[in-house]
């Protein structure tokens, strides 16, 4: 029996390991790197689409925040110089009746005798008719009345996306308005139609502060 020579066993070894390496990958070894890149591919656009969506939710509600308490110094600062507000109460001494809760306010915010003008501003919350989920939306309204007949008329949106404005006036005899409050809850801009895949709900902001008529009227 002939015994194989040292270079026939080397060239066989070599022989089969060209035959693995040109051999190439199998379907199932396919399909299992297939499979992983898939899953690589999702956790990346998962953690992407959170680190976004964190991004802007934060970026809307710190715009909502500062636009909310600006709107809402804005009306305190109204009704400080404000006069004859309305509405009230037919018996102040009523305590069903007293405080009054309401969606609106309105007051005298600029008056000269001499010639018979008045500015009368009214703030209240309506339906926004362009806002597909129902929230609502802060107006003002300012008209100019000169001997009696309106000379101007002015309206326009102070906040958007507000779900709750409610007006506490509480009342003195006369009536006069001791303390006005307002507590309002909004609704930061919408953030889901920049969205990727997360669903994520929709961050509020409530504000309530109060403030009192400097001039009160009768004085």
């Amino acid at each position: 029996m002939i015994s194989p020579t040292r270079n026939s066993i080397r060239g066989n070894r070599v022989q089969r390991l060209r035959s693995r390496c040109g051999r190439g990958f199998s379907l199932i070894e396919m399909m299992v790197a297939l499979g992983i890149s898939a899953a690589l591919l999702t956790a990346s656009l998962a953690a992407l689409d959170t680190s976004f969506k964190s991004y802007q939710q934060t970026s809307e509600t710190a715009s909502t925040h500062v636009v909310t308490r600006i709107v809402t110094h804005r009306v305190l600062t109204m009704i400080r110089t404000g006069q004859e507000f309305a509405p009230y109460p037919i018996d102040v001494l009523d305590t069903a009746q007293n405080p009054m809760f309401t969606n609106n306010i309105e007051f005298v915010s600029a008056e000269d005798e001499a010639t018979d003008f008045r500015e009368i501003t009214r703030i209240f919350a309506e339906a926004d008719p362009d806002a597909t989920d129902g929230t609502q939306r802060l107006m003002l309204t300012i008209d100019e009345f000169l001997e009696g007949d309106l000379i101007s008329s002015e309206t326009q949106p102070l906040i958007r996306g507000v779900l709750d404005a409610t007006f506490t006036l509480e009342y003195d005899v006369g009536p006069q308005l001791t303390r006005a409050t307002i507590d309002i809850t909004v609704e930061a801009s919408d953030v889901g139609g920049a969205s990727l895949s997360a669903n994520w709900d929709t961050p509020t902001l409530r504000l309530v502060a109060s403030a009192s008529p400097r001039r009160l009227e009768g004085r």
